[in-house]
Formats: structure tokens, sequence, C-alpha cells
């Protein structure tokens, strides 16, 4: 019915004639039929995340298919030439798969059961008039036509046309991301504004932060401003996290891998080898499937999960695993404003006085600051006067709330209050008599005061009103004429304060006969002190997070709901350069045109909501990875479509946080630059053991390739699993939890085109795999006089020793030392215990080893030697280069 309809360009009668609505009222008959054709006043989810959706999401990975597929090959091996080893195989694999499922499960679904824990749900009352009295309704069941009641700390159930306001003051951040409440009248409007200039209109889920009014519900449930997001949002699917990509892709090119091994072997024993065509598929097959690297995914997923509890510990909420690797291809970072880099807080920045300007020190709602010119402390009683005014014409309650100290009320009177009791000004004494309300036409209040027997009125306001109504001017303790040439001097120091998008106020003051006085009397004939000009300033962690993500090669783009002047203010003070921009000309641009200019512009102001995600769709449409943090109503769809969605825990919305990748619990951007770092570093982390695995990979296949031509098995299918699994396992996994490298925030992002495997990591697996396959084959050959399960059980053992030779390769590509994660060590000496644990019990028995006497261990111990001297030539001459220039 109505979300078309510009309802804040129609006039007030116009309205609720289209509405079929009166100010008396609906009757409940009329509201119960409008019930049952618009539904209920509520924003249903359709999308519900089950711990069954969650469950399967954990099987649709590539590298699953292909360990799933390996397992049944397996079993009918197994089947096929009725031996207990394939069996045995097939049970290690879908056993490592299940467990690897689990682990992802519990992970995610943890996160989503710590968001539920986040989320406060209730439905708020609303006073609505019915039949032409006032009660009180469960907003849901507010229907289009109900005129509602509002008054000071109501929330807004519905959007809706303003019919009456008494100096109604709006907190609209949460939707446009405008830090200051917008001032309400009931006057129609031009009809091409956007949402933040449409004064005469509410929206559901803004508060009431002053004043009272009445209103008419033009749109309810889906159909507001915040159902609309909460709908384009439900319009998507979740996209897979870049990682979830890659990790795919990577598993597609081991199954081609593999099916190109496969193809090679039988194509090269059928040309030489003696043995029947069946045994050369089954042997092919068989190595196909001690080939492929079963323990990847399970340490990709600890990996993951381990960074995932490192973030948890920095107040970093991580709702899906995948998504902590994809911060580390991020190079832009689209974050609101309000409450995101700036404290949410209106402070009081400069004082003007004396013909001086006095620098205020300290943030948000903190008492601690100082009161400095030229970098020197200023007397308390030079400014006690200007800051006495702002505290005694104040409303501004104090309270409790988690253990902390409370402001209630309006934000421009907090930041006045906040002010003065850093001076220590106390109005002890005065009792109030009389107020003058502000108001929009007015811009102004007044309060009216008794201390004894005298009385004094305090007024603040723009000003050039307060200006109007002063005939003098406090000067250094003396009240003086206040000329024409002080007060162009006033105006245009207001002008330079509004320059630094400082919102300004007045302050004058004088002193009455009598306590009943009328408003021309009390508001006339005044006394001007000076003025306060206040922001929302930005979170004192956030320059240096923001020349963090610079220094990273991670552009930063602000896209806010607040006027241009102070975007672009709050972009300098905290480092963000380059041009500026305002909604209205992203709604006027084509989409081809906007591709253009979101390479230039680095601060988008007023924007309206859908519109920032045709900005975040225009970066993306350019190639760029695109990480969006924000906390509102506004914000939720381009959470859900960025690559990484950011959102904040503390004041983000519950529809923020559904839309979200990410929610910070402590709502600190700081905490992105350490989330980069991080994503970073599993990255890094997770190309180091894919490297270690596969480099073993590469030798087992080929050892056994090279072997079987002369018609020898040089090792198990059941050892290579042992070894795929457990020896390799724990290493692989450590290289997992290495720290971060020092100058990992000093490089460039990663390409988006680059995968895990990148030409450096080729070179790596092909010329360390056949450097070990050398190796090997020599250890095979040389102990085979000895019995082919001996030779076999040297193989065995030569390849868990190999690890080392491996690790030297990543750690020197790193610029590490082994000894840089303690727990490297612990998994060698661990893998070790393991290899002789199935050499020396009962195990040996399914593995077909034999135990080694001394002179087997010093042939082992050589080969160990010769191993790591020819890896350390080999990367010397072969791998070091531009990418990974050598200490």
């Amino acid at each position: 019915m109505a979300k078309r309809v510009p309802w804040h360009s129609i006039p007030r009668d116009e309205a609720l004639k289209r509405l079929d609505a009166r100010t008396e009222g609906l009757t409940d008959q009329e509201a119960k039929q409008r019930l049952e054709k618009f539904g209920r006043n509520e924003i249903t989810l359709e999308k519900k995340i089950s711990p069954l959706s969650i469950l399967i999401d954990q099987f649709r990975d590539f590298l699953i298919f292909i360990l799933i597929g390996a397992a049944i090959v397996s079993l009918v091996l197994g089947y096929l030439e009725h031996s207990e080893e394939y069996f045995f195989d097939a049970g290690l694999i879908i056993t490592i798969v299940i467990l690897n499922g689990l682990f992802g499960f519990f992970q995610n679904y943890k996160a989503e059961k710590s968001l539920e824990a986040l989320k406060k749900l209730s439905v708020p009352n609303a006073m609505v008039r019915r039949n032409g009295t006032p009660m009180e309704l469960s907003s849901t069941d507010l229907v289009p036509g109900d005129i509602i009641m509002l008054s000071e700390g109501d929330k807004v159930p519905a959007d809706a046309r303003i019919i009456t306001s008494k100096n109604l003051l709006i907190d609209e951040s949460l939707l446009t991301g405008e830090s200051v409440p917008s001032s309400k009248m009931d006057a129609p409007v031009k009809q091409d504004l956007p949402l933040g200039d449409r004064k005469n209109m509410l929206y559901a889920d803004t508060y009431v932060s002053r004043g009272n009014g009445e209103a008419v519900i033009v749109n309810t449930g889906l159909h507001t401003e915040v159902g609309l997001i909460a709908q384009e949002i439900h319009k998507s699917e979740d996209p897979p996290t870049l990682f979830q990509i890659e990790l795919n892709k990577l598993g597609k090119n081991i199954g081609t891998g593999l099916i190109g091994i496969i193809a090679f072997i039988a194509i090269v024993q059928f040309a030489i080898s003696t043995m029947d065509p069946i045994t050369i598929f089954l042997t092919a097959i068989a190595l196909a499937v001690a080939a492929i690297p079963e323990g990847l995914p399970a340490v990709v997923t600890l990996a993951l999960a381990m960074g995932t509890m490192r973030m948890a510990h920095k107040n970093a909420l991580v709702r899906r695993l995948s998504v902590v690797e994809g911060l580390s291809s991020v190079d832009v970072i689209c974050t609101d404003k309000t409450g995101t880099l700036t404290e949410n807080a209106l402070t009081v920045r400069k004082l003007f006085y004396d013909s001086q300007i006095v620098e205020v020190t300290g943030r948000g709602h903190t008492l601690e600051g100082k009161f400095l010119k030229d970098g020197k402390p200023v007397p308390k009683s030079s400014y006690e006067k200007l800051l006495w005014c702002g505290l005694l014409c104040n409303n501004v309650v104090t309270g409790k709330e988690g253990g902390k100290e409370k402001y209630l009320g309006d934000p421009t009177e907090a930041a006045l209050f906040i002010s003065a009791k850093k001076g220590n000004i106390s109005t002890e004494g005065y009792a109030r008599i009389d107020e003058i309300s502000f108001s929009s036409e007015r811009k102004r209040m007044t309060v009216i005061a008794r201390k004894g027997k005298e009385y004094v009125a305090c007024m603040k306001g723009a000003p050039e009103i307060i200006l109007e109504r002063c005939t003098h001017v406090l000067e250094k303790g003396r009240v003086n004429k206040l000329t024409d040439s002080k007060k162009k001097k006033i105006l245009g120091q207001n002008k330079e304060m509004a320059k630094d998008a400082l919102r300004v106020l007045g302050f004058s003051y004088k002193e009455l006969d009598k306590p009943k006085v009328s408003e021309k009397i009390a508001e006339s004939g005044h006394i001007f002190i000076g003025l306060q000009g206040m922001v929302d300033p930005p979170r004192k962690e956030v320059p240096a997070a923001i020349t963090s993500c610079l220094n990273a090669g991670v552009r930063i783009i602000m896209v806010t709901g607040d006027n241009i002047d102070t975007a672009k203010a709050i972009a300098k003070e905290i480092g963000i350069r380059g041009g500026a921009m305002e909604g209205k000309q992203v709604e006027d641009m084509s989409d081809a045109e906007l591709r253009i200019q979101v390479e230039k512009v680095n601060v988008f102001a007023r924007v309206a909501p859908l519109d920032k995600n045709r900005i975040l769709k225009a970066l993306q449409a350019n190639d760029h990875n695109v990480a969006m943090t924000g906390d509102g109503v506004n914000d939720a769809p381009a959470l859900r479509n960025a690559h990484v969605g950011i959102a904040m825990g503390i004041r983000g919305t519950d529809i923020a946080k559904q839309a979200s990748d990410i929610v910070l619990l402590d709502d600190n951007f700081a905490s992105i630059a350490e989330a980069i770092k991080e994503g970073r570093t599993i990255f890094s982390n997770i190309r180091n053991f894919v490297t270690y695995l596969l480099m073993a990979n590469f030798s087992e296949v080929f050892v056994v390739f090279f072997a079987s031509l002369v018609g020898f098995i040089p090792i198990r299918a059941t050892q290579l699993l042992w070894i795929n699994l457990l020896t390799d396992g724990g290493p692989a996994l450590v290289l997992g939890a290495d720290p971060p490298r020092p100058n990992v925030m000093q490089q460039k992002p990663r390409p988006k085109n680059e995968g895990i495997i990148n030409k450096w990591v080729l070179k790596a697996v092909i010329s360390i795999g056949i450097l070990d396959t050398i190796l090997i084959l020599a250890l095979f050959f040389y102990s085979l006089p000895l019995g082919g399960d001996y030779a076999r059980t040297m193989v065995f053992t030569g390849f868990v020793l190999s690890e080392a030779t491996r690790l030297v390769v990543i750690r020197l590509k790193d610029k590490l030392s082994i000894f840089s994660n303690k727990w490297m060590l612990v998994a060698i000496a661990v893998s070790l215990l393991l290899q002789l644990l199935v050499l020396y019990s009962p195990l040996s028995t399914y593995f077909g080893t034999v135990p080694l006497g001394q002179e087997a261990w010093s042939v082992l111990a050589g080969f160990l030697v010769a191993s790591i001297v020819s890896v350390m030539g080999v990367y010397h001459f072969f791998l070091r280069d531009k990418e990974h220039p050598d200490v």
C-alpha cells in the first residue's frame, strides 16, 4: 500500500486521507481488518540456520569428495582382492572425514549459539489511539493508519508520518549513520530528499531523544525501511567465501593431478611391464588412493579453528571458519563512521571565549580531560562561566548501566554536561524555576533558575540566534558592550569551528529581578559568554589501525549517512585521504560511472541504505576483495554481500549481526587490523603445510611408481596412510599454528587470482619431491638384499625422517629457525615415537614392519644427513628467488 508513496512530500491532512485515517485513531474493527490485510508488524526472517545444514556444509568441499571416493575405491579393492588391508585403509579415511566434519560443525555451531546469546529479543509496547482513546498495545499489533504517541526514550515501532511534534528529536544513527539526533516537524518536504533529511518522517527501530509527538503509521513489518533492507538481505544466498572457492580449486587440482598420474602410470606400465592389465589397473588405483593427502582437510579445519580461537580472545567472534582466511586477500575495507570509527558520543573539543580558542582533551563519556591553550593549561576561572551555563541549561539525567555511569538525554546536552564535569563545574544551590524548550523553529533553549534571592536566565542555541538576543559580552570577567565588530568576530569564529565539522552552540545569561517573566524578557538583553564546539570523535585506537591497514595495502573507504563536512573532517583526522561524494551523486550515476568513481573517492556521505550495496558491487566489479564493517540496519545488505562482513557486537542490530561473517564483541575497529594480520598468517600457514604435505605425497607416488617398473613394491598402502594421517599430520598441524611473521602487515594483499599453490610451491614440490624420490629409492635398493619387509621398513622409516628436510625448506623460505615454534620439536618427537611404536610393538603385524637394529639406524642417520644437505643445496640454487630471498 504505502512503500512507494513519498509520504514526506505529502501534506499532513492529505496523508491521513490517503490512509483513510483520523486523528482520533482507528476503531478496533478497522484495525482488525487491516491486520488481516497487511499482517503483523514484525520482520520474520525466512532463513534460519539449522544444525543439520551446518553439518552438511562440512562435507561439501571437493577434497572431502575425493576422500570419500578414495574410501569407496579402497572398499572395492578390498572386496576384489579379499584383502583386509584395503578395508583398514577405507576405515581410516572414513574416520578422518567424519572427525573433520564434526570438528568443523562444532566450531560453526558454537559461533551461531554465541551470536544468539548476543541477541536481546524483546517486543516493545507502543502508545496508540484506538476508538478515540489512548491505550498501550504490543507493537506487533499496529497497522497502517494507527495514530501513535511518542515521548522521550520511546522506540519508534513502525514507519510513520508526523502529525504533531513538540521539540521532537530522533536518534536515527542505526538507520542513517547520522550521529546527531534529527529535529522533526510536521510540514511537507521535497520529494527527492534522502532518509536523513525527511524531517516529517519517523522510521522503525529509531529512538526519541527528546520531546514528544504524534504520527500516523504508513508502513509496517516488511514494508518499513528496515523491512525493505531485511528483504534485500534474504534475497541473496550466502556466497561461498574466498577460501572455500580456493580450497575447492585446490581439491580439483589434486583430483586432476591424480587422474593424470593414474593414466601416466598405467600407460608406462602397459608399455614396459610384464604385469597383466588388471594388476596394472589395481596398482594404479591403489597408488592414487595412497597419494591423496588424507590429512589435508583435517589440518585445514584445525588451522582455521585455532585462528578463530585466537581471534575470539581478541573479541572477534567468527561465524564461519573459512572466512578467517578470506581476510588475507582483502584489499578494501568499507566502513561506517558512527560508532565504528567514532565513539558515537558527542564530545566538546573547543571552547571560544575572551577572543581565544581553548582545546578540550578527552573523548566520549569519560570525565578525564584538560583545558589547554597552546598546549598549556588555562585557569578554571577563565572558562567557568561558559561551562556553568551549559550545565545549568541542561536536561541530562545520570544513571548506571553495567556498573558504569550513563548519561540519559540528548547527546548534545550530554556533551555539555561532561565538559562541565571535566572542568569540575557545579550548579549546586541553583533550583530550576522554568524552562523555555528548544525547538527546530526557535533554535534555542532557556532555563530560569534561582539561587537564594538571585534569579538568572541561561540560554543556549545556534550562535547567530543567541547573538541576536545579546546586548553585552563577558570579556575577562567584565561585562562590556557587544559591538557589531565583536559580533562579526564571534560569527567568524563560529564558521571556522564549523569548518572543522564541529557542532557549535552559543551561550549567554541574564540576571533577573523576579522569577516569573515573559519569554520575551527572559530571552532578550543577554550577556554573551562564548561558544562550545563538539563532535563525535574518532576512537583513539582508530588512526593507528588505519595506518596499519594502509601499510598492508588495504584501502579504507568511509561510507556514512552523516553529512559530508563531518565525514571529511573525521576522515582527515584519522588518516583517510581521497575524494568525497554525497549519496545523491551516487544515485544519479550509472553503474559504469560508479565503477570509475569508487577508484577515486574514499568518503561517501549522506548515503541511503541500499546505495551501500551499489558501492560495494562497484568495487567488486573492479576486482576488489571487499570487507564491510558496520553496526546499523543500513549496513546489513552490504555486510551480507561483502567478501567479509564485520558487524559490531555491542551496538550492532540483530539484522546486522545475522548478515555478518565476523562480529566484533567490543565494537573496536582496531580489531580489524589484527583480524587481517591473523587472516594473512593463517593463509601463509596453510600454504606452508600444503607445500609440506604435497612434497611428501609427490615423492611417495614416484618412489612406488619407479620401483614398480622393475617389479617391486617399496612400501605398503597402509604404511603410506599412516604417514599421511599421523606422522606427517603432527608437523603439518604445528605449521598451521605458526605465529605471525614480523613483516606480515608490510606486505601487499595476496592477488585475487593467486591460489594456495603458486609457482614457488610447484617448484618446491617438484624439486624436493624428485630429490626425496632419488634418496628413498637408493635407500630401498641398498636395503633390499636383507629382505623385502626389511627394505620396506627402511623406506617407511626414511619417509618419516625426511619430514625434517621438508621443514628445513619451509623455514628457509620464511626466514625462521626450526626452533621458532616450540611445538615443532614436540611434533617431530611425537612422529618419531609413533614410528617406534609401529616398529617395536604388536602393531608391526598390521603394518608389515620388522624391528630395526643399530646398523639400520646408522644407515638411516646417514640418509637423514645426506637429505638435509641436499635439500639446502636445492633451496639455495633453485628455490631462492626474489619473492623469498634468503637471510
